[in-house]
């Protein structure tokens, strides 16, 4: 086998596992939107909203932050918090030393909604994976972690 062909081949196997697990993640969202929605009428992204706000410093994220994080544009995390803003999940709060920086922080029943859904994620999650054993698990963590980074 020469060199070019090693190398196709790693190529290969790379896009193999790159359209899998697009896949596999199209998968998780819909199950879990659906799953998050019937139990607790709540989407597989507010869920993500809420668990980074609540493993955030002091529960609370500039926006711009959070939009980073939830891979939307600045415009996208307002359109997605304003429902959740007049529900009481999350609120409002500005700087006090720059009034051009806002906050989103989670609000006490946005972290009672977040306890009762991490349940409902963490069995259905159990559910998705129940034929994955855990070597294997620990494996794909940590090529998820180089492709993501350490931090996400």
């Amino acid at each position: 086998m020469t060199q070019q062909q090693t190398a196709d081949g790693a190529s290969d196997a790379a896009l193999d596992f790159c359209l899998r697990l697009a896949r596999a993640h199209a998968t998780i969202i819909r199950r879990l939107d659906a799953v998050l929605g019937g139990h607790h009428g709540l989407s597989f992204g507010d869920f993500m909203l809420l668990q980074h706000l609540s493993k955030a410093p002091g529960g609370r994220l500039r926006r711009v932050d959070l939009a980073e994080r939830q891979g939307l544009t600045a415009s996208g995390v307002t359109r997605t918090l304003l429902p959740m803003e007049k529900t009481g999940l999350v609120a409002r709060m500005a700087d006090e030393r720059d009034a051009r920086v806002g906050f989103a922080a989670i609000t006490p029943a946005g972290h009672n909604l977040l306890d009762n859904a991490m349940l409902t994620a963490r069995e259905t999650c159990a559910e998705l994976l129940r034929h994955a054993p855990q070597d294997q698990l620990d494996a794909l963590t940590a090529v998820l972690g180089n492709i993501i980074g350490p931090a996400a």
